[in-house]
């Protein structure tokens, strides 16, 4: 299961996506503006998203009454993001039927690649962008256990993923880099620069060191 640490499960997977989850996934959405979240829990997602500019068509989750397994329709959106419950049948059963309705980015522990369970879902995944481990609970010092990543599946498409591995600079059409920590477009002046500014450098100079002392 993911989600491990020295802390007990919590009930339904609930766990509050951090906001170090979201900027490596970014660089990646591309020609999205509007996304479903249909496991929003208590919204953060949301609210993480759009600090960079996507706009929330849709939020709901099965704690409020909103089953995301009988939802067949989002309207006019550009994707599926969410976060979803990690037990495993409900987790490969929501892959199943989101990736029938729009392209999806799922946020699961990455050895679930490497597992021969998720064999049956590797084609018509597209990307694997991993984002290393994350620190679950609010208020800790603790990282969790698994690393994570992001995937992107499309019922079109049956070649299997690209990985792009983490810390990965992606360079943009217009020549300029994206920052590794926020995502944002900048002019680089080094061909080694990671980062848009000190701010950005500093909150992942911090965060390895949190993942490091964990």
């Amino acid at each position: 299961m993911g989600k491990r640490s020295n802390f007990e499960r919590l009930p339904r997977d609930f766990y509050s996506t951090p906001y170090a989850a979201v900027p490596s996934l970014i660089p990646h959405l591309r020609g999205v503006r509007t996304f479903a979240e249909p496991c929003c829990g208590d919204g953060a997602l949301v609210r993480h998203l759009e600090l960079h500019g996507l706009r929330c068509a849709y939020a709901g989750d099965i704690s409020t009454g909103q089953d995301a397994l009988a939802i067949a329709d989002y309207g006019k959106v550009d994707s599926i993001i969410t976060n979803p419950p990690y037990q495993r049948p409900l987790m490969h059963a929501l892959i199943e039927h989101f990736t029938r309705i729009l392209p999806t980015w799922l946020l699961i522990e990455s050895d679930w690649a490497c597992t021969k369970q998720a064999g049956p879902f590797m084609p018509t995944c597209i990307d694997i962008v991993s984002i290393g481990r994350l620190r679950w609970i609010e208020g800790t010092t603790m990282s969790g256990k698994q690393n994570f990543a992001w995937y992107r599946f499309d019922s079109s498409h049956l070649a299997g993923p690209i990985f792009h591995a983490h810390g990965l600079v992606l360079v943009s059409s217009r020549g300029n880099s994206l920052c590794a920590q926020c995502g944002r477009s900048y002019r680089s002046y080094r061909s080694d620069s990671k980062f848009c500014g000190d701010a950005c450098r500093q909150r992942a100079h911090r965060e390895r060191l949190a993942v490091t002392q964990a």
